[in-house]
């Protein structure tokens, strides 16, 4: 099947980006926008959480913040590649900086969060529509920020709800790809599916070649210095876990093989519960006191 995605306008076709990262978490937010315009969004903002202390602190949101005001940039959207599990999202403290910008993830966020207010038995009137977040995306259906156009390719397998976005020739991939020294996202997580991954990939390898990939982290294998940029050809040719042509017996094997000997994140039972809910905290108990929930294992 060949993907067919409409011609951006001559001024998106190459869109500046500007990284941010984020050691704690090797997490890549991304500010994306247009220099002639200043219309812009960001992509996978970080809220600072500190388990041991159970804080909340905001200097990576402060640094998003203060480059989209030195730049005077008009930010549209805050998008979200997918319900994080490694990281507390920051949309909801870029959100209050910045009024008018509408927060969006991908439509299927849906199922994610069916599956996991089981998980963490979250109340009744959780709702699992969406509705917590401003905008639910959907593929062949381009979302216009001002002079940016972005499209929403469905790319689940790290998560069923995963997306990349299309801006430009700008590909975000979230955690579906990494650096070509990486590889590829983990699929262990609840609904998640390495034979769902490796279509998604196929997917991401019928752009163009020279179309730039920006992965959702890095983390620097071998001590090597940051890296968060590549192209869908280097892709294809020099991932270390699917190259274009991996077969997909390879990939779904070495896959599930690799990730039965992962831990968890750090920071997954704060971060899921937070971002189904489009970063925002739980509302505050009769003692004024927010309380994330931890299940326990026996």
């Amino acid at each position: 099947m060949k993907l067919t995605l409409k011609s951006p306008a001559k001024s998106t076709l190459q869109p500046v980006v500007k990284e941010f990262f984020d050691k704690a978490t090797w997490t890549l937010t991304y500010v994306v926008y247009d220099p002639d315009t200043r219309d812009a969004l960001v992509i996978d903002p970080v809220w600072d959480y500190d388990p041991a202390a159970s804080k909340m602190s905001q200097d990576s949101a402060a640094e998003v913040l203060n480059f989209i005001q030195a730049q005077n940039l008009q930010v549209h959207y805050i998008l979200e590649t997918h319900a994080h599990a490694d990281h507390v999202s920051g949309s909801q403290v870029l959100k209050r900086n910045l009024p008018k910008a509408q927060i969006g993830i991908g439509a299927r966020i849906t199922d994610v969060q069916k599956v996991f207010k089981n998980v963490f038995n979250l109340a009744a009137d959780f709702k699992t529509d969406g509705s917590q977040f401003d905008l639910l995306l959907e593929e062949g259906k381009p979302l216009h920020a001002g002079a940016l156009t972005v499209e929403t390719l469905y790319t689940p397998g790290h998560t069923p709800a995963c997306g990349t976005y299309i801006i430009g020739d700008a590909v975000f991939t979230g955690d579906a790809l990494f650096m070509p020294d990486y590889g590829t996202g983990r699929c262990d997580f609840p609904a998640g599916s390495a034979d769902d991954l490796y279509s998604s990939v196929q997917k991401i390898y019928q752009l163009p070649d020279h179309y730039r990939v920006f992965v959702g982290h890095d983390y620097m294998p071998n001590g090597r210095e940051l890296a968060f940029q590549s192209t869908i050809q280097e892709q294809k040719e020099q991932n270390i876990q699917l190259k274009s042509n991996t077969s997909r017996e390879q990939f779904v094997s070495f896959r599930n093989a690799r990730d039965k000997t992962l831990a968890a994140p750090r920071l997954l039972l704060p971060s899921v519960q937070v971002n189904i809910d489009a970063g925002h905290l739980p509302q505050p108990e009769d003692n004024g006191t927010k309380y994330l929930k931890i299940p326990i294992k026996e």
